[in-house]
């Protein structure tokens, strides 16, 4: 008797497990109508609203869209899938060197923004506006027939300049601009007999002789 009373307890217990079990799972589906109901309830404004919006807006390019063009549209995006496909896939490559290669980009910026931070400590930056200055006064200051003129006598000028930046004529100058400069600097006797010592120095009878030859030449060009 005890047996039987004991089976049937667990039975009934076991019984009451499963009501329970139902009982939840009946209070979870009720829930969960209730909870998309309210869902509902809160969407169906906002697909109204949506559907609303999409009629107008559909309204004022129905003279400008058909049908058919839509749907060819959408058949050629069907056609083309794995052509964006790849075309994802591309910008997902890109998008991994844009991360590979960023450190890098960030590296390389703040070494030219120290270069150029030194070029203008040292004056680079001022000396290229200056020379700019300097062609916009040469730009303005030479018409066009004057560089037409440059044009044709640049070759004459680029000679004469090459002749007289030559090693032997540069030393000459920066020699006589010193001897010059010394000699400037010293005291003078403007006196005849003063004159006249002078003369009988070969340097100046020299000089004289070389002056007076240039002077021929330069009249000869006349």
């Amino acid at each position: 008797m005890d047996q039987d009373i004991a089976a049937l307890n667990q039975k009934l217990d076991l019984l009451t497990a499963q009501v329970q079990y139902l009982t939840e799972q009946a209070q979870a589906a009720e829930r969960g109508r209730q909870e998309r109901a309210e869902l509902m309830r809160d969407l169906t404004p906002i697909v109204n609203d949506g559907f609303r919006l999409a009629t107008e807006q559909l309204e004022e390019i129905q003279e400008y869209v058909d049908l058919g063009d839509l749907l060819r549209l959408l058949k050629r995006l069907a056609r083309n899938g794995r052509n964006f496909e790849t075309m994802l896939d591309q910008l997902e490559s890109l998008m991994d060197l844009v991360q590979t290669v960023g450190p890098l980009t960030d590296s390389a910026f703040g070494k030219a923004v120290e270069i150029l931070a030194e070029a203008e400590h040292k004056g680079y930056f001022a000396f290229a506006q200056g020379g700019l200055k300097i062609a916009d006064n040469i730009v303005t200051s030479f018409t066009e027939e004057d560089v037409a003129q440059l044009g044709d006598n640049v070759v004459l000028i680029l000679n004469v300049v090459k002749a007289m930046t030559q090693p032997q004529i540069m030393s000459f100058l920066r020699s006589f601009v010193a001897n010059v400069e010394a000699e400037v600097a010293k005291p003078v006797n403007t006196s005849l007999p003063a004159l006249l010592g002078q003369m009988r120095d070969p340097n100046v009878r020299r000089g004289l002789a070389l002056t007076m030859r240039v002077l021929r030449v330069v009249g000869s060009q006349g």
